[in-house]
């Protein structure tokens, strides 16, 4: 029995070597899904062979975007997560949370558009629950604010227009993107989102309050009510 444990034990050092190498030879691309979790892991619990709790996990939350979304009291309902490897995941999910980020805070919103949805979508795309938020910018469009204003689909969750527009008025912003994302995956906007796009917009069109736009993330990407003509 003592063989045979020190045969796994070498025969799992081994291979986490050898993802090591590859890692180190060819960068993050030439690894799978499986192995990048497996490795993370690795690190976190380095006694184990994570090769089968990392495919559990991938297949549990569909997928590494899933994953690195879910909250922790969900990922700790799968066997054999405890809270090392928990916050593993997690700080490697804050991490690239806070390297978007970055990125769209240093310059004008519109000026990298792209930075922006990049950032959306790490962040909201993969939500189980439906998440309003809004971006508030000032007169050079830089991001002063970027408030959660609730959860729930978007006539549950707390958006009403005089809220949007007090709140945009105490932190003085000059314009706003309205944010929400679709846990269904289509990023195809809604009557509600329209209505309450609208509502907004007109609101803050009698303050001198812009609403550049309100974004809506899915897995399948994103939709924009501005680029469809509905602002």
């Amino acid at each position: 029995m003592a063989d045979r444990n020190l045969k796994a034990t070498h025969d799992g050092v081994g291979h986490r070597a050898r993802l090591r190498q590859k890692l180190a030879e060819n960068g993050g691309e030439a690894l799978h899904d499986h192995e990048l979790v497996e490795y993370l892991l690795a690190l976190a619990i380095p006694r184990r062979d994570t090769k089968p709790l990392a495919k559990a996990l991938l297949r549990e939350f569909d997928g590494i975007g899933g994953l690195m979304a879910a909250d922790w009291q969900a990922i700790a309902r799968v066997p054999g997560m405890g809270d090392t490897s928990i916050a593993a995941i997690k700080i490697v999910q804050a991490t690239m949370l806070r390297m978007l980020r970055n990125e769209v805070a240093e310059k004008p919103v519109l000026a990298s558009w792209q930075a922006l949805l990049d950032y959306l979508r790490a962040d909201m795309a993969f939500l189980t629950v439906e998440r309003v938020r809004v971006l508030h910018l000032n007169s050079r469009n830089m991001l002063i604010r970027d408030e959660h204003m609730g959860d729930g689909s978007i006539d549950q969750a707390a958006i009403y227009a005089r809220e949007v527009i007090r709140r945009a008025i105490d932190l003085g912003s000059a314009a706003l993107i309205l944010v929400h994302n679709h846990p269904s995956g289509s990023p195809e906007p809604s009557r509600q989102d329209i209505e309450i796009t609208r509502q907004i917009a007109e609101a803050g069109k009698r303050l001198n309050i812009a609403v550049h736009d309100h974004i809506i993330i899915g897995t399948q990407g994103h939709s924009s009510l501005r680029a469809k003509g509905l602002i």
